[in-house]
């Protein structure tokens, strides 16, 4: 029996960010099913940093986030956690309402926004058919994240804190006896007094292991497809473009073209693959948005984001499970939210308060609480 004081479940980028975070107060073990860290949905993610992005839970998250992303430790990353990318967003002549009352929300929440019209959007994104440039708003402090460099980061941290990872550790059973939760696992058994269920689409699962009721989690799929522009096009420079109705966008990636029909398509937790059909779709909207014709696509994949009822993440101690501490419902904002999430998941799973800038931001332990969600 390998001995802890805490114990995650998933090695994601919530597992390896609150991992990160508890190492420098406890001995922690990660424990991760595949023999990769972040295979499933951290591994897939094209992660942008939105602080108008999700409810107003998600928001204050991300805002209180922003800080390690513009100045992490010393040591931690070699490259810029975050990149410029502004987020456009574009509407046809009948979608223009739609567009105005985002733009309302949208400035609510930040001045740094501009409207655009048809020459300007078309000046900015020169592929775009001139019918879906009716207007635009534009918000400019958008960014790309790194999500590789933020992951590797938050591994080797906790890694040089003193703490582990261990692969290939699919828990198959759980339970609590003398004051400390023991984990079986396909690598080996494990105890500590707390467990972290940081399982991604698998937490109700594990959940389950535990005995715990389950939060109602429902992974949902999302596709995505990547493509070459054509000789001589260079897509560096674009900003993240969205129809405003939320059914397409695409972004540059590494001088390709990222794309994604924006489902979310309800799925048991898997090892997902993209459905052909929504493959399909997704290069149907690219030639109906834009003027590129797709002649191949150079990668596909699916992920799976999970969602708790209110769209908002789950971080508490279970009120039935003593030592059970719940990191789940990550949703499309897991990556954006992760510094700030991983530093109150460290902070209620050993008793002390939320963060001040947290707290600051308006959030309080019940706006996260598992609770909330079995009433």
């Amino acid at each position: 029996m390998h001995k802890y004081d805490v114990l995650i479940i998933g090695a994601g980028i919530a597992g390896a960010s609150a991992g990160y975070e508890l190492a420098g107060q406890r001995r922690v073990a990660v424990l991760e099913a595949e023999d990769t860290a972040g295979y499933h949905s951290t591994g897939r993610s094209a992660a942008q940093f939105l602080e108008t992005y999700g409810n107003a839970t998600i928001q204050r998250l991300t805002r209180a986030s922003r800080a390690f992303y513009d100045a992490p430790p010393a040591g931690f990353a070699e490259h810029p956690l975050l990149n410029s990318r502004p987020a456009l967003y574009v509407a046809r002549e009948d979608q223009l309402n739609e567009l105005a009352r985002l733009e309302d929300e949208v400035r609510q929440m930040t001045p740094d926004v501009a409207s655009l019209d048809r020459e300007e959007i078309l000046k900015a994104v020169p592929i775009l058919r001139p019918e879906y440039a009716a207007g635009g708003l534009v918000e400019r402090m958008a960014m790309d994240i790194d999500v590789h460099t933020l992951h590797q980061g938050y591994l080797k941290g906790l890694r040089q804190r003193g703490s582990e990872l261990v692969l290939k550790a699919q828990v198959t059973a759980l339970c609590r006896a003398g004051g400390v939760w023991q984990v079986e696992t396909r690598a080996g058994s494990f105890s500590a007094p707390i467990v972290v269920n940081a399982a991604g689409a698998w937490a109700d699962e594990v959940g389950k292991l535990a005995g715990a009721r389950p939060l109602g989690l429902i992974p949902k799929r999302r596709t995505a497809i990547v493509i070459d522009p054509p000789d001589g096009l260079d897509p560096r420079p674009w900003p993240l473009v969205a129809v405003v109705d939320e059914s397409f966008y695409f972004k540059p990636d590494a001088g390709r073209i990222f794309a994604s029909p924006a489902d979310e398509t309800p799925s048991p937790p898997c090892d997902v693959r993209p459905d052909e059909m929504d493959v399909a779709i997704t290069a149907e909207r690219i030639e109906t948005v834009t003027t590129l014709p797709v002649r191949s696509i150079a990668h596909k994949w699916a992920g799976l984001r999970s969602f708790v009822a209110d769209k908002s993440l789950v971080i508490g101690m279970d009120p039935d499970l003593n030592g059970f501490f719940w990191l789940a419902g990550q949703g499309g904002y897991g990556i954006q939210t992760a510094p700030a999430a991983a530093r109150t998941a460290a902070a209620l799973a050993t008793g002390a308060d939320l963060p001040e800038d947290v707290a600051a931001q308006g959030l309080s332990a019940q706006d996260l609480a598992p609770e909330r969600l079995r009433r």
